[in-house]
């Protein structure tokens, strides 16, 4: 798959592409990346990417002629990759949209400084919009590299597990389940005893138990849009018998009575 940043500022791309799985996916040739300098496309000594606004108002508008051309570039250098303009208008990022994208050949990333890009670009070469959440940053580059890793890591290969991407939070609407390492006692707290028995069977229970009561207490919202497996319904419904059996265990009468007598 290959990534084409579109920038003012490609050196802040240098480390991204030098550390983690970025490096490893490119050593290992299941990415190609590069950030262009949408500077390089500017006419003039002075390479001008940005100018005032029409109609008055603050700030300044990236100029449609060098992005045009950029992209322009970037599209003839990876026919067939998606056009996507980093914005707070744009598509709120989610795992289903990061595991669409890691199905296509390449992505060109359109990284916006200033007030954003003028609205012609967006009308003739922009193919999709995508945003990192609500709230507002100085330039489009952070949230490219978020937009990256977050697809890079679905690539078959990547991750070095066929199932490491699919266990993570959010690919299938549950929280992924707590994790523990060495060592077994820290600070008085200790590793759940399952997670050192060697039991598999019983070490997987826990995990869904895990990832079941994180979900329910973190974003019990992701629940409502999951069809739960056989074994996630055993584990929801025992925790109900336990709920009344705790329920039905305290006093009607005095401190801590129910409400209605129940």
């Amino acid at each position: 798959m290959k990534f084409i940043a579109l920038t003012i500022f490609p050196e802040m791309f240098q480390s991204f592409w030098e550390y983690g799985i970025v490096k490893r996916a490119i050593e290992s040739n299941s990415i190609t990346a590069e950030a262009v300098n949408i500077r390089d496309f500017a006419q003039g000594r002075h390479q001008i990417t940005d100018d005032r606004p029409f109609g008055g108002g603050n700030g300044m508008v990236m100029k449609p002629e060098p992005l045009a051309a950029a992209i322009r570039h970037a599209v003839a250098v990876a026919p067939g990759a998606r056009t996507v303009y980093l914005s707070p208008q744009g598509r709120r990022l989610d795992q289903t949209i990061a595991t669409e994208l890691s199905m296509l050949p390449g992505l060109i990333l359109i990284c916006g400084r200033y007030e954003g890009i003028d609205e012609r670009i967006c009308q003739t070469c922009v193919e999709d919009e995508i945003s990192i959440g609500d709230y507002v940053l100085t330039g489009g580059e952070l949230p490219a590299m978020v937009l990256m890793e977050t697809v890079i890591r679905l690539i078959p290969g990547v991750l070095g597990g066929e199932e490491s991407a699919q266990k993570d939070s959010f690919a299938n609407n549950l929280l992924e389940h707590a994790h523990y390492t060495r060592p077994a006692v820290f600070e008085q707290e200790a590793v759940p005893d399952v997670l050192l028995s060697g039991h598999h069977a019983a070490i997987e229970r826990w995990r869904l138990e895990s990832s079941l009561i994180r979900t329910v207490l973190k974003r019990k919202d992701l629940l409502l849009q999951r069809r739960l497996a056989p074994d996630e319904i055993k584990v929801l419904q025992q925790w109900r018998l336990d709920i009344e059996h705790i329920l039905q265990s305290q006093s009607v009468c005095g401190a801590g009575a129910l409400p209605g007598g129940q």
